[in-house]
């Protein structure tokens, strides 16, 4: 039932693929850990010190659950919920979108942070089918932290956000979708030579220095 609301949803909605001009290939660096291991806050301080923009794959889908209108706000509120993960075609045409109205905006805004993504197989097919050609993955920069620490930074946040998906029991259901999911995303990406980690049990600051290290190497 839902597979056949959400394509008839896509089917609603227009388009947001775009064909990116022949002299411009996005350059993307996927930021990938745990929920609350400190990916938006270091994607953040990037933004600020280097030439990249910050999409957040978890941010795009909460704005687009909210948007008046969403053929599909329900489907993504559910799974975001359940703490499950959002069926890929919604995310990638949100993520094309955006690079999209960066690139028109500033032809020199090429380079990406997508955070939050691929966070399973099904990601990262979808991206390898659609974005072929369209994009040049340079790396993974993996923020490495405990489940707990990452458990009580979200619920602290929780606090002040409030975010109906920043509670103990969402979160543990996360958690293991992240242990299951994405943990052997970043094991194949590893085996390719390309995932950068950082340890992100520290404070902020001691994390950004290893952060700029790395971006620092990688130019």
């Amino acid at each position: 039932m839902i597979s056949r609301l959400f394509g008839n949803a896509l089917q609603k909605v227009p388009s947001l693929l775009y064909q990116w001009p022949r002299t411009m290939k996005p350059q993307v660096v996927f930021v990938l850990g745990g929920p609350g291991a400190g990916k938006g806050t270091q994607c953040l301080k990037i933004v600020e010190e280097y030439s990249y923009t910050h999409l957040s794959a978890g941010d795009l889908l909460r704005e687009e659950r909210a948007r008046e209108g969403s053929e599909y706000g329900h489907l993504i509120a559910t799974h975001i919920k359940e703490g499950k993960i959002v069926p890929v075609q919604i995310t990638i045409k949100l993520l094309q979108k955006a690079m999209e109205e960066t690139i028109k905006k500033d032809g020199q805004k090429f380079r990406f942070l997508i955070d939050g993504f691929p966070r399973n197989a099904d990601n990262l097919e979808g991206w390898n089918k659609e974005m072929d050609g369209k994009a040049d993955v340079k790396f993974v920069l993996f923020f490495d932290c405990t489940n707990e620490v990452c458990i009580q930074r979200c619920l602290d946040r929780g606090r002040d956000s409030g975010r109906t998906d920043d509670n103990r029991d969402s979160l543990e259901k996360r958690i293991q979708t992240y242990l299951n999911s994405t943990t052997p995303i970043i094991e194949q990406y590893k085996k390719e030579g390309k995932v950068r980690t950082v340890d992100a049990s520290r404070n902020v600051d001691e994390v950004f220095t290893e952060v700029k290290t790395i971006l620092e190497k990688e130019g």
